[in-house]
């Protein structure tokens, strides 16, 4: 009986020892959507997730790379991702000041 609990907790000890080094493999393709929910998270909870601004425009830009847009395409892309970065910002914002009205 003590041999088993030492095998499991020894077999948890190794589990719990390389989930980590898995954690920065993923990669969350950012979007704007992804990078509003991301930004609301982190006002009202403190956390938030890996998608922001920055992410969101560079992979955005690597997507039109991808695409192989034109440069026309490409400039109409990133003037969608500024408005809907503006748009999640507006809604960003609503939320924070709906909270503040709350908290009165």
């Amino acid at each position: 009986m003590n041999t088993q609990m030492w095998l499991t907790g020894l077999s948890l000890a190794v589990v719990l020892a390389f989930v980590p080094a898995h954690a920065g493999v993923l990669d969350s393709h950012c979007t704007p959507a992804k990078a509003a929910k991301s930004a609301a998270a982190k006002a009202t909870v403190g956390v938030g997730g890996r998608c922001d601004a920055k992410e969101t425009l560079k992979d955005t830009a690597d997507d039109a790379i991808d695409l192989d847009l034109d440069a026309d395409d490409a400039k109409d892309t990133l003037e969608d991702v500024r408005d809907k970065a503006d748009d999640a910002h507006d809604t960003l914002d609503d939320a924070v000041h709906d909270r503040g009205d709350r908290d009165d």
